[in-house]
């Protein structure tokens, strides 16, 4: 299917009837993205519903809650989404470093779930996908593929994810408790670097008409959700944390490339704020930085090419951060020693420091990218830089107890830590950071074409009218008429009201 293809009306009613028939018989009732962007307001009359529901149930209500407002018990709704303050006596940097949580979302306890939301709806209600026939192919390199599992399960409809062997052992033992079939999970060779891996498995995959390939590197709606949804989330955030300081300043969204999808949310940002928009990007694989290849271990941030709904034009900077910190960073984080250290050394206050189960792989890595910047960018205390964390600890367990079979054979002693600390931390600069100017945005756009006109088949026309920013100003517009298009599918399928 073309990603341009983006459609705003019912394109087979044969299709959509049947859509209908068996959301009904599901009883499954779709949220706005409206209602996900302002939750607090729009979807306060359904609270009370929700209440005794587990987040983590296989329940198609808990469709309203794939937002960011979810409260502390994840049952509840909250007026400002979950965030951390980052202590300055850790990033070492005047400017306040916002960290908006993921884990609060339902079901998987990252915001990828709301990506496979957005992704999916559009194409259930313009007729584009029967749940009765089609099976949703969900690729990425872990979340993404989680969240479209647990979309699919929710819908009554067959998933399937494709993911690279090599992802934590916590994002398989998800999936194969929440797969309908074991051979739902589809394993490509190697690790988080290698996506044309999965491109080749979809390639197949897509042979059969009754897949569809919902590609999160080439759905625009992945970059609309987050445009629309994410970025207002990040908005309240700033407003409350800066709530009677006129004088503070949104001066950057920083955000791992991964899909690009959450960079979405930085357009946004950018037009009301006049934010610059960051990119992380693995030291060990710097593609944007300069077109390098290699692997990592920052879980979640896909690479070795452009996604194409990076709106590369409107970028403003590239960091790169290498997986030896966020290794480090996550070992100090999460261990006794490392706890021990931060409280007694460091004067982090402990109930702050349990805030920092919300940090995953990916999570620390933006707060380095933005520790980074701030020390480019000589920001003061009056700026504020706000970056999300996708998920939490919990996914990457195993992958601490690897690197410390690996670099702490006899355990990690207060020593360790301030060795953590002082390498992974307190030393950080302003190194592998390339402000961008118009040359090198058109050096990393034209990296694009080698994956996309020449791998994936699209058009040379469409893929060069994404270096206009009419384009994705245009794609803006989509969103209130899939809004009605939901509105009218729960007409039909006679669950307009409660959940």
């Amino acid at each position: 299917m073309n990603p341009f293809n983006l459609s705003c009306e019912i394109v087979d009613r044969d299709t959509y009837g049947r859509a209908v028939a068996h959301m009904r018989s599901a009883k499954v009732r779709l949220p706005s993205f409206a209602q996900l962007a302002d939750a607090p307001e729009e979807l306060a009359g359904f609270a009370p519903g929700l209440a005794g529901l587990d987040p983590d149930q296989l329940d198609a209500r808990n469709l309203f809650r794939v937002h960011w407002y979810n409260d502390a018990s994840r049952k509840g709704l909250a007026d400002t989404p979950a965030y951390l303050r980052i202590p300055r006596d850790l990033t070492g940097t005047d400017a306040e470093i916002l960290v908006v949580l993921g884990d609060r979302f339902p079901m998987i306890g990252a915001h990828k779930v709301l990506a496979a939301y957005g992704c999916l709806v559009p194409r259930l209600v313009t007729g584009r996908f029967d749940p009765k026939r089609h099976r949703a192919i969900w690729p990425s390199t872990g979340n993404y593929c989680r969240g479209g599992i647990a979309i699919s399960r929710l819908m009554g409809c067959r998933g399937v994810a494709v993911l690279p062997e090599g992802m934590s052992a916590e994002r398989f033992r998800w999936l194969e408790a929440w797969a309908s079939d074991p051979a739902d999970i589809v394993r490509t060779p190697g690790t988080e670097s290698n996506v044309k891996e999965i491109y080749d498995e979809c390639a197949r995959l897509s042979e059969n008409t009754n897949n569809d390939i919902i590609n999160q590197f080439s759905e625009f709606a992945n970059y609309l959700v987050h445009r629309e949804v994410t970025a207002r989330a990040l908005e309240r955030v700033f407003e409350a944390a800066t709530l009677g300081q006129p004088r503070k300043r949104l001066a950057a969204f920083v955000a791992a490339s991964g899909s690009a999808g959450t960079l979405g949310a930085g357009d946004a940002l950018k037009a009301r704020h006049a934010a610059r928009i960051v990119v992380v990007e693995p030291l060990e694989c710097p593609t944007l930085l300069c077109n390098g290849y290699g692997e990592h271990n920052i879980q979640g941030i896909g690479d070795k090419h452009v996604p194409l709904i990076h709106n590369v034009m409107n970028t403003d900077l590239v960091v790169g951060v290498s997986d030896r910190d966020s290794d480090g960073l996550f070992a100090l984080f999460n261990s006794d020693a490392g706890k021990r250290f931060l409280i007694e050394r460091k004067n982090i206050a402990p109930e702050m420091l349990a805030k920092f189960v919300g940090l995953g792989l990916s999570g620390i890595a933006n707060i380095l990218g933005a520790i980074k910047t701030a020390k480019r960018l000589q920001l003061s205390s009056d700026d504020v830089l706000i970056t999300v964390a996708t998920d939490g600890a919990p996914m990457y367990y195993t992958e601490m107890e690897k690197w410390l079979t690996a670099n702490a054979p006899d355990g990690l002693d207060q020593v360790h830590a301030a060795e953590l600390y002082g390498t992974h931390l307190k030393s950080q600069r302003d190194d592998n950071v390339l402000e961008l100017t118009e040359v090198d945005r058109r050096r990393i756009f034209n990296l694009g074409y080698y994956t996309w006109v020449e791998q994936q088949g699209i058009s040379l026309a469409d893929f060069d009218r994404r270096r206009d920013q009419q384009f994705w100003r245009d794609l803006v517009d989509l969103v209130p008429v899939w809004d009605d298009l939901i509105a009218r599918f729960n007409r039909e399928t006679e669950l307009e009201g409660s959940v």
